[in-house]
Protein backbone atom coordinates (compact mmCIF):
# COMPACT_ATOMS: atom_id res chain seq x y z
CA UNK A 1 0.00 0.00 0.00
CA UNK A 2 1.16 3.53 -0.66
CA UNK A 3 1.75 5.83 2.25
CA UNK A 4 -0.36 8.99 1.85
CA UNK A 5 1.43 12.27 1.44
CA UNK A 6 1.59 14.48 4.50
CA UNK A 7 0.21 18.01 4.36
CA UNK A 8 2.64 20.88 4.69
CA UNK A 9 3.55 21.13 8.35
CA UNK A 10 4.61 24.09 10.44
CA UNK A 11 8.33 24.65 10.87
CA UNK A 12 8.25 23.81 14.60
CA UNK A 13 7.00 20.27 14.01
CA UNK A 14 9.76 17.84 14.93
CA UNK A 15 8.51 14.48 13.59
CA UNK A 16 8.32 13.63 9.88
CA UNK A 17 7.32 10.47 8.06
CA UNK A 18 8.49 9.63 4.55
CA UNK A 19 9.01 6.83 2.06
CA UNK A 20 12.45 8.07 0.94
CA UNK A 21 15.19 10.37 2.22
CA UNK A 22 17.50 12.29 -0.12
CA UNK A 23 20.77 13.86 1.00
CA UNK A 24 22.94 16.53 -0.54
CA UNK A 25 26.64 15.89 0.18
CA UNK A 26 28.93 18.92 0.67
CA UNK A 27 27.83 20.90 3.70
CA UNK A 28 25.00 18.46 4.39
CA UNK A 29 26.71 15.13 5.12
CA UNK A 30 30.34 16.12 4.56
CA UNK A 31 32.19 19.22 5.71
CA UNK A 32 34.62 20.00 2.86
CA UNK A 33 34.64 23.77 3.39
CA UNK A 34 38.42 24.15 3.60
CA UNK A 35 39.07 22.43 0.27
CA UNK A 36 36.25 24.19 -1.55
CA UNK A 37 37.52 27.56 -0.38
CA UNK A 38 41.10 26.70 -1.40
CA UNK A 39 40.12 25.71 -4.92
CA UNK A 40 37.86 28.67 -5.63
CA UNK A 41 40.36 31.08 -4.05
CA UNK A 42 43.03 29.88 -6.48
CA UNK A 43 40.58 30.24 -9.38
CA UNK A 44 39.66 33.78 -8.29
CA UNK A 45 43.29 34.81 -7.84
CA UNK A 46 44.23 33.53 -11.29
CA UNK A 47 41.67 35.72 -13.03
CA UNK A 48 41.44 38.64 -10.61
CA UNK A 49 37.89 37.77 -9.61
CA UNK A 50 35.88 38.52 -6.47
CA UNK A 51 36.45 35.42 -4.30
CA UNK A 52 33.66 36.26 -1.84
CA UNK A 53 31.15 36.64 -4.66
CA UNK A 54 32.20 33.32 -6.21
CA UNK A 55 31.94 31.56 -2.86
CA UNK A 56 28.53 33.10 -2.21
CA UNK A 57 27.06 31.81 -5.47
CA UNK A 58 28.97 28.57 -6.10
CA UNK A 59 27.91 26.52 -3.09
CA UNK A 60 25.70 23.62 -4.12
CA UNK A 61 26.08 24.44 -7.82
CA UNK A 62 27.93 22.34 -10.38
CA UNK A 63 31.51 23.58 -10.84
CA UNK A 64 31.05 23.91 -14.59
CA UNK A 65 28.15 26.29 -14.11
CA UNK A 66 30.27 28.49 -11.84
CA UNK A 67 33.20 28.45 -14.27
CA UNK A 68 30.92 29.54 -17.12
CA UNK A 69 29.52 32.32 -14.97
CA UNK A 70 32.84 33.81 -13.86
CA UNK A 71 35.67 32.77 -16.19
CA UNK A 72 36.74 35.48 -18.65
CA UNK A 73 35.51 35.47 -22.24
CA UNK A 74 37.51 33.15 -24.44
CA UNK A 75 38.51 30.83 -21.60
CA UNK A 76 38.35 27.08 -22.19
CA UNK A 77 35.47 26.34 -19.83
CA UNK A 78 35.72 22.57 -20.13
CA UNK A 79 39.45 22.53 -19.46
CA UNK A 80 39.08 24.85 -16.48
CA UNK A 81 36.28 22.74 -15.03
CA UNK A 82 38.37 19.59 -15.46
CA UNK A 83 41.35 21.27 -13.77
CA UNK A 84 39.29 22.42 -10.82
CA UNK A 85 37.78 18.96 -10.53
CA UNK A 86 41.22 17.37 -10.37
CA UNK A 87 42.25 19.86 -7.69
CA UNK A 88 39.22 18.93 -5.60
CA UNK A 89 39.73 15.19 -6.10
CA UNK A 90 43.37 15.34 -4.99
CA UNK A 91 42.68 17.13 -1.71
CA UNK A 92 41.01 15.41 1.24
CA UNK A 93 42.71 16.99 4.26
CA UNK A 94 40.09 18.25 6.68
CA UNK A 95 37.16 16.43 5.06
CA UNK A 96 34.96 15.17 7.89
CA UNK A 97 31.39 14.00 8.39
CA UNK A 98 28.88 16.28 10.05
CA UNK A 99 28.21 15.16 13.63
CA UNK A 100 25.69 12.33 13.72
CA UNK A 101 25.60 11.85 9.94
CA UNK A 102 27.11 8.35 10.00
CA UNK A 103 24.59 7.12 12.57
CA UNK A 104 21.62 8.49 10.62
CA UNK A 105 22.80 6.91 7.36
CA UNK A 106 23.39 3.59 9.11
CA UNK A 107 19.89 3.63 10.60
CA UNK A 108 18.17 4.12 7.24
CA UNK A 109 17.50 1.28 4.76
CA UNK A 110 19.82 1.65 1.77
CA UNK A 111 16.95 1.09 -0.66
CA UNK A 112 15.12 4.11 0.77
CA UNK A 113 17.89 6.72 0.52
CA UNK A 114 19.88 8.48 -2.19
CA UNK A 115 22.68 11.00 -2.53
CA UNK A 116 21.92 13.97 -4.79
CA UNK A 117 25.04 16.06 -5.31
CA UNK A 118 26.49 18.59 -7.72
CA UNK A 119 29.81 16.75 -7.47
CA UNK A 120 30.69 14.13 -10.08
CA UNK A 121 30.68 10.47 -9.11
CA UNK A 122 34.46 10.27 -8.58
CA UNK A 123 34.58 13.29 -6.28
CA UNK A 124 31.48 12.12 -4.40
CA UNK A 125 33.10 8.76 -3.74
CA UNK A 126 36.36 10.34 -2.62
CA UNK A 127 34.68 12.75 -0.21
CA UNK A 128 32.26 10.22 1.28
CA UNK A 129 35.14 7.79 1.87
CA UNK A 130 37.35 10.52 3.34
CA UNK A 131 34.55 11.41 5.73
CA UNK A 132 34.04 7.76 6.70
CA UNK A 133 30.51 7.62 5.33
CA UNK A 134 28.94 4.78 3.37
CA UNK A 135 27.90 5.73 -0.15
CA UNK A 136 24.21 4.98 -0.77
CA UNK A 137 23.59 2.54 -3.62
CA UNK A 138 21.52 5.22 -5.35
CA UNK A 139 23.43 8.40 -6.18
CA UNK A 140 22.49 11.17 -8.61
CA UNK A 141 25.71 13.03 -9.41
CA UNK A 142 26.67 15.81 -11.82
CA UNK A 143 26.93 13.52 -14.84
CA UNK A 144 23.49 12.03 -14.10
CA UNK A 145 21.56 15.21 -14.94
CA UNK A 146 21.33 17.71 -17.75
CA UNK A 147 20.40 20.61 -15.45
CA UNK A 148 22.08 21.13 -12.10
CA UNK A 149 20.70 22.69 -8.93
CA UNK A 150 18.71 24.90 -8.46
CA UNK A 151 16.80 22.95 -11.11
CA UNK A 152 14.84 20.10 -9.47
CA UNK A 153 15.90 17.45 -12.01
CA UNK A 154 18.34 15.70 -9.68
CA UNK A 155 15.90 15.37 -6.81
CA UNK A 156 13.06 14.26 -9.05
CA UNK A 157 15.31 11.66 -10.68
CA UNK A 158 16.41 10.29 -7.30
CA UNK A 159 12.82 10.00 -6.09
CA UNK A 160 11.88 8.14 -9.28
CA UNK A 161 14.82 5.76 -8.88
CA UNK A 162 13.61 4.96 -5.37
CA UNK A 163 9.99 4.62 -6.50
CA UNK A 164 8.79 7.43 -4.23
CA UNK A 165 6.35 10.23 -4.91
CA UNK A 166 7.91 13.68 -4.29
CA UNK A 167 5.32 14.37 -1.60
CA UNK A 168 6.59 11.31 0.29
CA UNK A 169 10.23 12.44 0.23
CA UNK A 170 12.28 14.41 2.75
CA UNK A 171 15.44 16.20 1.56
CA UNK A 172 18.40 17.25 3.71
CA UNK A 173 20.17 20.26 2.17
CA UNK A 174 22.39 23.17 3.15
CA UNK A 175 22.92 25.36 0.06
CA UNK A 176 20.47 27.93 -1.30
CA UNK A 177 20.61 26.33 -4.77
CA UNK A 178 19.90 22.88 -3.34
CA UNK A 179 17.12 24.11 -1.08
CA UNK A 180 15.51 25.78 -4.08
CA UNK A 181 15.85 22.56 -6.09
CA UNK A 182 14.23 20.44 -3.38
CA UNK A 183 11.39 22.89 -2.92
CA UNK A 184 10.82 23.12 -6.68
CA UNK A 185 10.58 19.32 -6.70
CA UNK A 186 7.73 19.54 -4.18
CA UNK A 187 9.70 17.86 -1.39
CA UNK A 188 9.80 18.63 2.31
CA UNK A 189 13.18 20.05 3.17
CA UNK A 190 15.41 20.04 6.24
CA UNK A 191 18.01 22.83 6.18
CA UNK A 192 21.27 21.59 7.69
CA UNK A 193 24.31 23.17 9.31
CA UNK A 194 25.45 26.76 8.94
CA UNK A 195 22.62 27.45 6.52
CA UNK A 196 20.16 26.65 9.29
CA UNK A 197 21.11 29.93 10.94
CA UNK A 198 21.33 31.93 7.70
CA UNK A 199 17.93 30.93 6.37
CA UNK A 200 15.71 31.46 9.41
CA UNK A 201 13.72 34.12 7.59
CA UNK A 202 13.24 31.88 4.56
CA UNK A 203 11.59 28.93 6.34
CA UNK A 204 8.16 28.08 5.00
CA UNK A 205 5.64 25.33 5.74
CA UNK A 206 7.36 22.09 4.81
CA UNK A 207 10.80 23.33 5.90
CA UNK A 208 12.77 22.58 9.08
CA UNK A 209 16.26 23.33 10.34
CA UNK A 210 18.92 21.42 12.28
CA UNK A 211 22.55 22.35 13.10
CA UNK A 212 23.68 18.73 12.56
CA UNK A 213 22.38 15.18 13.07
CA UNK A 214 23.22 14.65 16.74
CA UNK A 215 19.60 15.09 17.83
CA UNK A 216 18.06 13.26 14.85
CA UNK A 217 16.56 9.82 15.46
CA UNK A 218 15.31 7.43 12.81
CA UNK A 219 12.99 4.44 12.73
CA UNK A 220 12.16 2.35 9.66
CA UNK A 221 9.23 -0.05 9.40
CA UNK A 222 8.70 -2.37 6.45
CA UNK A 223 5.47 -1.67 4.57
CA UNK A 224 3.08 -4.25 3.13
CA UNK A 225 4.35 -3.50 -0.39
CA UNK A 226 7.99 -4.08 0.58
CA UNK A 227 8.83 -0.40 0.92
CA UNK A 228 9.59 1.43 4.14
CA UNK A 229 7.80 3.90 6.33
CA UNK A 230 10.51 6.15 7.75
CA UNK A 231 10.02 8.29 10.83
CA UNK A 232 12.44 11.12 11.56
CA UNK A 233 12.50 13.02 14.83
CA UNK A 234 14.44 16.26 14.50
Amino acid sequence: MSHPAEPALPAETSTLTARAILFDMDGTLVDSTAIVEQVWSEFADRYGLDFDEILRTSHGVQAGDTVRRYAPAGADFEALTAELGEMERSRTDGVIALPGAAAVLAALPDEAIALVTSADSILAGIRMEAAGLAMPSTAVTAESVTRGKPHPEGYLKAAALLGADPADVVVFEDAPAGIAAARAAGMRTVVVGKAAARHDADLEPGMWRIPDYTAVTVTAVKDDDGGHLLTLTL
